[in-house]
């Protein structure tokens, strides 16, 4: 397998584009705003016009979008994925979206001949350069092995989780527990510098103890020094902690700490901090 298609081409995607392209993959990319190829059919990419026309010319097709409408609109209609899969290829959603949105798009590519894999992604822009993203994946098992070729370039880790729903759901625990974690950090930084300690100190402290980590450790040198370029935009977690609060509700679980955290999120969004950083979140309790 090496002809591949690639659909999305933001701040994730276009990385994981990238490290295809240079690992001898023949890739065709689109994207909505189609200005974004240019730099990719610069390195050797070839551009295609509609996810019907990459899907129906590669032998694995790629996406990674915003949410779960944009990852519906790209699979559904006239011009979509699943009007152009036919007959044994496949499709990898690896966007962030709800276990039910991801059964949605492998009902409608299975039907249409298509194999699907779902195989949202951990990591944000850097591991996404550096090719080290940890790789969710579930669905169509014979897919998932012709995929690691590609996988093994764009990530470190890409374990199979079973049925299609496990690795959204997945994903879901892993940034649920990514927004809860950045939103108290953000408490006390705020609390500890309010009480007349040293922002640099207390980073000191938490990196020799036991709640060390390396989010603790990159977004709060980002705070402190007030810089919120983004590599995980603050919209995309308001979203996914939205997704995995709804998903508490289906599965009748309580998750008071994420839903609380989901407040803070919105808030900042509220406060005009969608497309910074996720750490931007500081500023509303700074």
């Amino acid at each position: 397998m090496k002809k591949v298609g690639f659909l999305g081409l933001g701040i994730m995607g276009k990385a994981m584009a990238t490290n295809l392209i240079k690992a001898g993959f023949e890739v065709t990319v689109w994207n909505r705003n189609a200005k974004k190829t240019t730099e990719l059919v610069v390195l050797g990419a070839t551009q295609g016009s509609t996810p019907k026309e990459v899907a129906a010319s590669c032998d694995i097709t790629f996406a990674m979008v915003s949410d779960p409408a944009a990852a519906l609109v790209i699979c559904q209609g006239p011009d979509g994925v699943a009007a152009g899969i036919g007959e044994g290829r496949g499709y990898i959603d690896m966007s962030t979206v709800d276990d039910s949105t991801s059964q949605t798009i492998a009902d409608t590519i299975t039907k249409a001949g298509g194999r699907f894999l779902e195989a949202p992604v951990s990591g944000t822009k850097k591991p996404a350069e550096d090719g080290t993203l940890i790789i969710l994946a579930a669905g169509d098992q014979s897919l998932y092995e012709e995929a690691l070729p590609a996988f093994n370039v764009m990530g470190k880790m890409s374990p199979f989780l079973g049925e299609v729903g496990q690795g959204a759901s997945m994903k879901l625990v892993v940034n649920m527990m990514m927004g809860g974690m950045l939103s108290i950090f953000s408490e006390g930084m705020s609390l500890g510098q309010k009480a007349g300690l040293d922002g640099e100190q207390i980073l000191d402290v938490i990196a020799a103890g036991a709640i060390a980590n390396p989010m603790f450790a990159g977004k709060g040198a980002m705070l402190l020094a007030e810089d919120y370029t983004t590599s995980f935009p603050l919209k995309h977690m308001q979203k996914d902690m939205r997704l995995a609060v709804a998903l508490g509700d289906k599965l009748n679980l309580s998750l008071p700490s994420a839903a609380t955290a989901n407040e803070a999120f919105k808030q900042a969004k509220k406060a005009g901090f969608s497309d910074e950083d996720i750490a931007a979140v500081y500023k509303t309790v700074n």
